[in-house]
């Protein structure tokens, strides 16, 4: 199922409730005087960080109560509340030392670098934002860190509650691990390198105790320290496919990013053994819900159901059904199951395969909602009226039986008066109801004014794993009546957990930030098109500005320029809305088979509203706020690892074409070339510098441009362009293309003079930027 980008919200603070979620849960065996509660709280008195003997000594553990110790450290540590800092020692993963060695773990797009605590066993603790010291002169404060390298910094909370860390000194970087394919030289053995950014391939020590690669492998290696001016050496660690796999593009993504695959056989034994809680639930198996979900989908997690409400009080208006699979009756907290999920945070989706949260025996089977199968559910009644607007909601736990699995194609056949086979029979029960009460829905949605952007996404078909065809994938009626409905239930999730003060995991999406929106200005400016600088942004106006744009020739770099100037959505357990969405509160409930954020909404919501005894716990709920950055990583890092494979999916298919023109536009320019988009099939490519044209092309940031040195002839963003491709690397991904069009003319003088006015245009003070407050005209001291 295709889902627009959704907001999160969270509400205040839980209030203590009674029933088996608030109980006490300690360890009952020897004298009970020590829980989980004292060992977190002896390890708070004892600095955040101990051994077992030292918490013993603290705790007056002896005999029994030292194995009962024992017992409550192992039990904590795999739930992830402890963690070991150094060597025999555990922490409560919530809490940090003043000082202490940190790993980068991202770096996101505005440059701020992130990382965790670094433990004996793995990263623990919460994300920190990391920053050299205050007054460090740019030129003296360091390189810029990457992921995986590390610092000693000093840790500290800033007044916004965020986690700071201040870098003492760098550490000498863990090797990274490097991939790529084996190959056999004259000089030697060597590595390919599969990241497009590296600058140089690897030669290869060989161990005859190692792996023994064979010319075309894929394998792991960890570059050696280097020796002199030499090439760069590498061992190789693993051999992890063939180059010549059809399936090499998601091999290589999914080792790239560290996509876990496979499950424990602890999990495996859970999946296989497990039953549904019992519990009371409501018989939905005489509504013909539905499952509306792309034609190759194995794991539905969500159903839908509309009629007419027959309430005199609400004339014309609809009662709305949507059942998502009760994931949490099958994975429950501390579990196996549970731990495996949460550190895969979803599944991620590859043109060949998928690397699911839950084992296959869950989520294409016990959890799937599957047609003509009694499965448990977690259902939400929406009460709307005739203009489609939610007057009334209420959550209940189900038993459903799937009337049909259509996919989307078969829904809109339906919808458009010419149903197939299959869909025939269901219009009337069925479909034509939902259809209408989704008529009600757009419009209470167009009203709303979220952001409507128009990105379109790439499909890689492939057939017996090879490549048949990449295409744009298609956006039908039917994908936005499902993604309406679930954003529909998403905003019932989050409005019945603040109703009963009850903190969860909320989506979230914050504005975006004043320099994007003046970047954004600045290329408005360059291709006619007005948005004053200091104009507060509202999704209304960016749509505003893309219906404009609809009939300009560069909509779509329109549309991407938008997109780019947007926060990214994430996960908080605080609440700030969701701007794209434009809703006030919002959390993700609708897929829990494939999101861990979904299943712990889930849970919140049973303990909420007293559903079960398998909701969410108050170890789980002490621990949200690292839930939700540990699972925004893991968002983020199945996308890239998504992204990566289509490229390199692309970039197999298009080998064979190399040497082809094709027409396409300029979507970003930079010191070293003009990226391009192929307009065919949405490949991206990149013309350097040096194949722009005769002469020596230089960036001008502030026009969007590479401009001639000797004619001022430019390449500018947006511009139309004709392209030979060069190049194209299944290993990287990577297209190398050769510009065929001509520059544009040279902007005239007045056009720049006008050009480098408004850049010098300050909106806050209403001044030329540069000229100093009260100075007169044009005896400012000008900005350079």
């Amino acid at each position: 199922m295709t889902q627009a980008d959704e907001s999160r919200g969270i509400g205040p603070d839980s209030e203590p409730e009674s029933g088996p979620d608030s109980a006490d849960h300690s360890v009952t065996s020897g004298s009970g005087s020590i829980t989980r509660e004292t060992v977190l709280a002896a390890l708070q008195t004892l600095g955040g960080a101990a051994n077992k003997a030292q918490l013993a000594r603290a705790l007056g553990a002896k005999g029994e109560d030292r194995a009962l110790l024992r017992g409550i450290l192992r039990e904590l540590t795999a739930e992830g509340a402890l963690a070991s800092p150094k060597k025999r020692a555990f922490a409560a993963t919530d809490q940090l030392p003043e000082v202490a060695a940190l790993e980068v773990v991202s770096v996101d797009d505005d440059g701020r670098v992130f990382a965790r605590a670094v433990g004996v066993e793995d990263l623990f603790g919460p994300l920190l934002e990391m920053r050299h010291p205050k007054g460090a002169p740019k030129t003296h404060a360091g390189p810029a860190l990457g992921p995986g390298e590390r610092a000693l910094a000093r840790i500290f909370r800033a007044e916004d509650g965020q986690w700071m860390a201040e870098i003492i000194r760098l550490l000498a970087p863990r090797s990274p691990k490097i991939l790529g394919v084996f190959h056999r030289g004259t000089e030697g053995p060597w590595i390919e390198m599969a990241d497009k950014k590296a600058k140089w391939d690897l030669r290869v020590v060989e161990d005859p105790r190692g792996p023994q690669a064979k010319e075309g492998d894929l394998v792991v290696a960890r570059e050696m320290p280097r020796r002199g001016y030499g090439p760069g050496r590498a061992r190789i660690e693993e051999v992890i496919g063939r180059a010549d796999d059809p399936r090499a593009a998601s091999i290589l993504a999914i080792h790239a990013h560290g996509i876990m695959q496979g499950f424990s056989a602890e999990e495996e034994q859970e999946a296989a053994s497990i039953r549904p809680l019992a519990t009371k639930r409501e018989d939905l198996r005489d509504l013909p819900l539905l499952t509306i979900d792309p034609m190759d989908a194995r794991d539905h997690d969500d159903a839908v159901f509309a009629r007419a409400d027959d309430d005199q009080k609400n004339p014309g208006g609809f009662r709305l059904i949507v059942a998502i699979a009760d994931v949490a009756a099958f994975v429950r907290p501390g579990s196996a199951l549970d731990r495996g999920a949460s550190k895969r945070g979803n599944s991620t989706y590859f043109p060949d395969r998928v690397a699911p949260m839950l084992p296959e025996t869950l989520s294409a089977d016990q959890c799937s909602l599957r047609e003509g199968e009694d499965r448990v559910c977690f259902a939400v009644e929406i009460i709307l009226d005739a203009q489609g607007e939610k007057r009334r909601h209420r959550f209940f736990r189900a038993i459903m039986r799937s009337a049909a699995k259509l996919s989307y194609e078969e829904a809109q056949e339906a919808f458009d008066g010419a149903p197939g086979e299959k869909a025939a029979p269901l219009v009337e029960p069925a479909l034509a109801p939902l259809w209408a009460a989704y008529q009600a829905m757009a419009g209470a949605r167009e009203r709303r004014q979220p952001l409507d952007l128009n990105i379109p996404e790439r499909k890689v078909k492939l057939v017996d794993g090879k490549i048949l065809e990449i295409r744009p994938r298609e956006r039908l009626e039917a994908h936005r009546l499902i993604e309406e409905m679930m954003i529909a239930a998403n905003v019932c999730a989050a409005e019945s957990a603040e109703a009963k003060r009850q903190a969860l995991i909320y989506r979230v999406h914050d504005g975006p930030g004043a320099e994007k929106i003046n970047a954004l200005a600045d290329f408005l400016g360059s291709i006619g098109l007005k948005w004053t600088k200091g104009e507060t942004p509202t999704p209304k106006r960016f749509n505003a500005l893309l219906a404009q744009a609809r009939e300009e020739e560069n909509a779509d770099i329109i549309n991407e320029m938008v997109l780019r100037s947007q926060a990214q959505a994430e996960y908080d357990p605080e609440n700030i809305g969701h701007f794209g969405l434009q809703l006030g509160r919002y959390a993700h409930f609708t897929s829990p088979i494939r999101r861990y954020a979904d299943l712990m909404v889930h849970r919140a919501l049973i303990r909420a509203l007293d559903l079960g005894d398998d909701g969410l716990t108050a170890e789980e709920e002490a621990r949200l706020p690292a839930i939700a950055e540990a699972i925004t990583i893991t968002e983020r890092r199945s996308m890239a690892a998504e992204r990566d494979a289509t490229e390199r999916y692309i970039a197999a298919f298009l080998k064979d074409r190399v040497g082809a023109i094709f027409p396409a536009r300029i979507t970003s320019v930079t010191r070293f070339g003009a990226f391009v988009r192929l307009k065919e099939i949405g490949a991206d490519g990149l013309v350097p510098v040096s194949l722009l044209g005769q002469e020596r092309f230089r960036f001008e940031e502030g026009s969007f441009a590479l401009t001639g040195e000797r004619s001022r002839t430019r390449f500018v963003l947006g511009q139309t362009v004709e392209v030979r491709l060069l190049e194209a690397a299944p290993v990287t991904g990577g297209l190398i293309c050769a510009m065929l069009s001509k520059p544009l003319a040279p902007v005239t003088r007045p056009e720049r003079r006008a050009v480098e006015n408004e850049a010098r245009f300050d909106p806050e003070d209403r001044r030329p930027m540069g000229r100093k407050p009260g100075a007169a005209g044009g005896k400012g001291k000008k900005r350079r």
